[in-house]
């Protein structure tokens, strides 16, 4: 099993940008494609962005492209989203979810675990 914690989170005006970090432990992490995801209220949860184990490839939500960008340091057993030019739209619980196997997925069910999520809002 591999577990997951996220931080980074809070709240920041429009425009401005923040960095979610999951951390992980257990398993050899790199074994891993890692995915973010979203969840506002009222809402379903919506995948945001996905690296895969090498983080040789990435792949992004239409609606966060050019804005956030995702990494991942093995090393480290981290995987970061760099979130610029933040809107209030992006106002969500954050959740990192990891995946066996090497590619990216944007789906939540192909994810076998997930971190506790951590809370991004964003004020107009």
């Amino acid at each position: 099993q591999v577990q997951l914690v996220e931080s980074g989170g809070g709240l920041v005006q429009a425009g401005g940008s923040l960095r979610l970090s999951c951390a992980a432990s257990g398993r050899t992490f790199s074994n891993y494609a890692v995915g973010w995801f979203r969840q506002a209220p009222g809402k379903e949860r919506e995948f945001v962005a996905t690296i895969t184990r090498s983080g040789g490839s990435t792949y992004f939500a239409d609606s966060v492209k050019g804005r956030f960008t995702i990494s991942r340091d093995n090393a480290k057993n981290t995987v970061f989203l760099q979130m610029n030019s933040l809107k209030p739209e992006d106002t969500a619980v954050y959740y990192c979810a990891a995946k066996t196997g090497g590619g990216w997925s944007t789906a939540p069910i192909e994810y076998g675990y997930w971190g506790q999520g951590t809370q991004v809002t964003v004020s107009s």
